[in-house]
């Protein structure tokens, strides 16, 4: 009867082993490999507990591959290589997919990269603003934001280049790129979102107007202002690209706004009809406002001038912009998509 049981017994287990780990292979081979890049030092949380959460939600769903940004190496260059790898492996049933967490300087160098590839982006955002995912309707909590990029609805929006630059919200130049390059990272750190409002009030007075000259659609305007924005998405607390009170992301279009007040006074009330559009989402008249709509245009200034492109500050003149419509395919709630998308 031992004899039995040796031969037996262990022979049930054996098989059922077996089996078991037959079935976990083929289910890890029909999960998408996801390429998660992680920026450790963006915002205020706890990395070390939020990449827990990140991967407990994540990893039953998908093939976890994840990659920590570092100082110095443009996050870009790490979503090229996650892409390449993506490209190389891919078949008809299953696309890889790639995913941002971190502040909008991360998310935005990381979607920049996923421009007309058809692969889709993923954003967990643990940003100061996180105006990316604001400007597209995207979760603003991690929890959420992991649970939507599971559940693997994706949903198609515009990009654009800016020089050749990618970019998904909005550039500005002037008053806006004064303002981003002022608020340092120390006191985002402590101060969060109120570090822009205090630096966009101390640009207030002391941005000096410049000569700009835009050439669109085989015209050339040209003008005296302090700020030109062009927009491709943006959150309503970007009041300088509220010309048309809310920016469309999927119209293939670019909104251009430019205030031309020849006073401060007149600034006074351009920035309150500006905001006052935000507020309703609506387009609010003024006559120190130039508005346009456009897919793509070029901008020189005189004397050059900063330059911001969804975060970034860089130094471009003459500046080319151009609209890629559908360019971007991201992971979305379908309510929020739907709202965020509609006329």
């Amino acid at each position: 009867m031992g004899l039995q049981i040796v031969v037996t017994v262990p022979h049930k287990p054996q098989i059922c082993c077996i089996s078991t780990a037959e079935l976990s292979i083929q289910a890890v081979a029909k999960l998408r490999d996801a390429y998660l890049i992680f920026n450790p030092v963006a915002g205020q949380g706890n990395p070390d507990r939020d990449l827990e959460m990140i991967r407990r939600i994540l990893e039953p769903q998908m093939n976890l591959h994840t990659i920590f940004t570092q100082p110095g190496l443009d996050p870009a260059i790490q979503a090229k290589e996650a892409i390449a790898k993506i490209q190389a492996n891919q078949t008809k049933d299953q696309i890889g997919c790639v995913i941002a967490s971190g502040g909008d300087g991360t998310v935005s160098a990381v979607a920049g990269a996923t421009i007309e590839t058809g692969i889709p982006l993923g954003v967990i955002p643990r940003g100061t603003a996180n105006a990316f995912s604001v400007a597209l309707g995207l979760p603003t909590k991690l929890k959420l934001a992991c649970e939507t990029i599971a559940a693997g609805n994706t949903k198609m929006v515009d990009a654009a280049y800016c020089n050749k630059i990618p970019m998904i919200l909005l550039a500005g130049v002037g008053f806006e790129a004064e303002m981003v390059n002022n608020a340092n990272r120390e006191l985002k750190n402590r101060l969060g979102t109120l570090t822009y409002v205090l630096s966009g009030a101390q640009q207030f007075f002391t941005q000096q107007d410049f000569q700009a000259q835009i050439e669109i659609e085989n015209q050339v305007l040209d003008f005296k202002t302090g700020a030109v924005t062009v927009a491709n998405a943006a959150p309503a607390t970007s009041i300088m690209a509220q010309g048309f009170g809310a920016v469309i992301p999927h119209d293939g279009l670019l909104e251009v706004t430019i205030p031309v007040s020849k006073t401060w006074l007149e600034g006074i009330n351009t920035s309150a009809s500006l905001l006052a559009s935000a507020l309703a989402k609506s387009k609010v008249e003024d006559q120190n406002l130039i508005r346009l709509r456009t897919n793509k245009l070029k901008l020189t200034t005189e004397p050059t001038q900063k330059l911001v492109v969804d975060g970034e500050v860089f130094d471009e003149n003459p500046i080319e912009f151009i609209c890629v419509p559908n360019g971007l395919t991201i992971f979305s709630q379908l309510s929020s998509v739907e709202s965020v998308l509609s006329p």
